[in-house]
This record gives structure tokens, sequence and C-alpha cells, in this order.
């Protein structure tokens, strides 16, 4: 059995030696790794150890002895709770280089290529930059009505008075229809008794032409005083253009339920990104952080250097961003997606921008990927990918090593699966660059794209 130096709940004096892959700081005694959230690289500080591993330990910070000039007085009431941004200690521009530093580090762990990865490309502002804001609604100890977010690895709600990274005008809107909730005595749904209304409020708002569209969703098919509720709203927000009430009553963390049972106004808002128009849906996926997205489809367009005469594959396309954004340039973009609503939105979209030389599929990437190469006989020149978290499954890149288009543009919002499928890819491919985005300011997030070249033998 390995020797562990350290028990639980005692104290050490430990050197903070770098941040880890969620900020969290990292030391070592006799070469045993200790995570602690808050500590910033570089810092001296007192920690008691709350759990012991075999391999690792987690502890927390009593004192801080040698503080980094890096670390900042926190701005947030609920910070320290909430967990959401937990940069937010750190200054701006040295959260940028740990990010980098993260996806260095995973691109020497995992890749054979000796890739220098590209500064953090970071925001101007970094402030009220979500265009969805999503607050659950419960009861607290005293039974009151609340809406926030949730405490950290735990479902209590943490009331929100002012969230530094949400829109302004959507947590305004929000705390508006708590408001008529109280009044109209609306019972907040509690996950114990699976009883009680009201489970969530989503605010989706579109910068560019300042559109908002409400959803609320309910453990329930009817909204008590939904009458008086949307009167309310809509004649005191009149750039809400969108009130949609969402039913899911079953006993599940996923936020929407299946089927909208009522829509006032319209069933839709529109934004702007780039040159295009964008239908946005209740149920559609759209990047919360329009400004970094923007600036993201750009480089991707720019750096993949698609001429009139490529078939472009974009897989994973949501409502068809991205591949709006490549019809411009390419002969035909397909666009292959699951969510057959978002696959509808994608579809409309193009006809909202008049453009005619996309194609979007309803189903598995891994199924139409197969069928459009080994079926339809339809070989893209460049392939796009935006996968979930988990990354590309083995078909997907088996399926690309068996074609080899000349270009992949992997755009990735997990660092750590991003490297595991380059090292899978790279024996084919170059690897011009990665590109890290803060999509995600003060958090640990970071959206990466990677351009690979077809190796020429």
């Amino acid at each position: 059995m390995n020797y562990i130096p350290i028990e639980k709940n005692k104290e050490y004096i430990v050197d903070i030696i770098d941040n880890g892959y969620e900020g969290e700081g990292i030391a070592k005694i006799n070469e045993f790794t200790i995570f602690i959230p808050g500590a910033i690289k570089g810092e001296k500080i007192k920690i008691l150890i709350l759990k012991v591993l075999s391999s690792h330990a987690f502890g927390k910070i009593i004192e801080i002895i040698k503080e980094s000039p890096f670390r900042n007085e926190t701005d947030c009431d609920t910070y320290k709770r909430c967990g959401g941004c937990n940069l937010r200690h750190i200054d701006y521009e040295q959260t940028l280089n740990i990010k980098q530093n993260i996806v260095q580090n995973l691109v020497n762990k995992n890749l054979k290529t000796r890739i220098k990865v590209k500064q953090v490309w970071g925001m101007g502002n970094p402030y009220y930059y979500r265009n969805k804001l999503q607050f659950p609604i419960g009861v607290d100890k005293n039974g009151t009505t609340v809406m926030g977010v949730y405490a950290n690895r735990t479902h209590e709600i943490i009331p929100v008075e002012n969230c530094l990274i949400q829109d302004k005008e959507s947590t305004k809107i929000a705390k508006s229809i708590l408001d008529l909730i109280k009044e109209y005595n609306i019972s907040a749904y509690n996950e114990e008794t699976l009883s009680g209304i009201i489970r969530h409020i989503i605010i989706k708002k579109a910068f560019k032409t300042g559109e908002i569209m409400i959803i609320i969703v309910i453990n329930d098919n009817n909204l008590p005083n939904l009458k008086e509720i949307s009167d309310s709203i809509f004649s005191n927000y009149p750039n809400v253009k969108s009130i949609i009430i969402n039913s899911n009553m079953k006993k599940t963390n996923v936020i929407l339920g299946d089927k909208n049972v009522k829509t006032i106004g319209e069933s839709y808002i529109t934004d702007i990104l780039g040159d295009f128009k964008f239908k946005i849906s209740s149920h559609s996926f759209y990047q919360v952080n329009p400004v970094q997205a923007e600036a993201m489809y750009y480089y991707a367009v720019e750096e993949a250097n698609i001429s009139k005469e490529d078939i472009v594959f974009d897989l994973y396309c949501g409502i068809g961003t991205i591949s709006l954004f490549l019809s411009k340039f390419a002969k035909k973009v397909y666009g292959v997606e699951i969510v057959e609503q978002a696959v509808e939105m994608a579809n409309e979209n193009a006809q909202l921008n008049n453009i005619d030389n996309t194609e979007f599929i309803a189903g598995d990437t891994e199924l139409v990927l197969s069928n459009l190469l080994n079926n339809k006989k339809i070989i893209p020149d460049i392939i796009v990918v935006d996968p979930p978290r988990k990354g590309l499954d083995n078909t997907t890149i088996a399926n690309i090593l068996k074609i080899k288009p000349k270009k992949v543009i992997y755009i990735s919002c997990n660092p750590a699966s991003l490297t595991r499928d380059l090292s899978k890819l790279e024996d084919s491919y170059n690897i011009k660059n990665i590109q890290p985005f803060d999509m995600f300011p003060f958090t640990s997030h970071i959206e990466n794209i990677s351009i690979l070249k077809l190796k020429e033998y």
C-alpha cells in the first residue's frame, strides 16, 4: 500500500505550484497531490484536509499566508456558495493565462505533435455577457418562495439579486416574475414531494435586436393567473416578444419538458450574428455569449479558407449558425443535428437569409454521416465538428480517417476530449493550431478551435 503523507482533518502549510483543470490550486506534500479550490499558483496557504483518496486529496483554505498579486476581492455576494464563476477571485487577464496553460498541459500530455497553444481570445468587457438566464424556483427552510442559482454541488437555491454574468434586463424581468408568482400565491416546485407548480424561469435575449423570450417551466399543464402575469410582463417590458409555458412533470434534472402547453406572442425571437439573422425557439441551442461566438465563427471561416468548389459537412450543427457562416464561401453545406426542432429552425434560418446551398438532416451524427458517405456517396472536402463535452464517437473518427477530407475544423467546449480526439487524428493530419476562446469569462470553461490539415505523403 502506498504511503500517504497527510491525514484528514489535519492542517498543513503548502505552496500552490499550479492551477488545475477547474481553476483549483494544486499543492504537493512529499509528491502527494492536494487540490484546493480558491487557491492561486504562487500562494503559500494554510489548509485543512477534507478528503483523502489513494492518489490525491482535497483541502480548503484556512489562511492565506502569502497572497498572489493576481488575487482580487470578489465583487459578487453569492460567489463562494454558487460555484458558477469559480475564477472570480482572480484578475481577468490572469484567468486567460490559466486557461491557456490548462489547454497547453493537455496538449503536452495527449499529443505527439509539439504545438504551442495560442493566447486565449478574451473579452474586452467580460461582464453581463450571457444571453440566456435559467433560474430554478423553490422553497427555502422558512417556506418562502425563492429564485436564484443552486449552491455548488447541491440543490439548495441561493437567491440572486444581481448576477455579474447574466444580462441585466433579463435578471430584472426574472425578479418581476418572482414577484408576480408571490402576488398570486402560485406554489413553487418541491423536489422532494414533487408538488408545487413553478419549476424554472428561463429568459433568452437577442443582444443585437433586443427581443426577449420568457419560458416558465411548470409541474402542470396550466399556469394559474396566466393572463394577469402575461399582461403585466408585456406592459412593463416592451422588448418581450414571447411568453412560453413549458410543461415538465417528470422527476428529472432536465430543465425543459418535451411540450410547450401555451405560447403568448411569437413562438421564437430573432437575433443577428455576423451577416445573418437567426430564429431562436424555446428548445433550440444558441451560443450563450454572442460576442465571442461571432468572433469564433469568423475565425473558423477565415482559417478554413473555403472555396466555391468545396462541399462541407457541419456535424452537430444546432440551428445552423456555423453552417450559414460557411455557406457564403462553399459550394454546399450539409448540417447534421440530432435535435429535430433545431433542424427545423436551421432550415427556417436558411430561408430567412435566402441561402439555398445548405441542407440540414435530423438524426444521430454517427448514423447520418455513415449514410451520407456510404449510401449517398457524398464526400466532403471539409468537415466541421462541434460535439458535446464527451467529444467525437469512434465511428465518426473512423469515418473521417476513411474519407480523409482535406481539412477538419474541430470546435470544442472540452479541451480534454478535444486533445484525446486529436491524438487519434494526428497521424493523418497536421494540427495547424489550437485557438482558445474565453466563451465563459470567470468560469473554468474554455472553448477551442483547432484547424487540421491533411498530411501530404
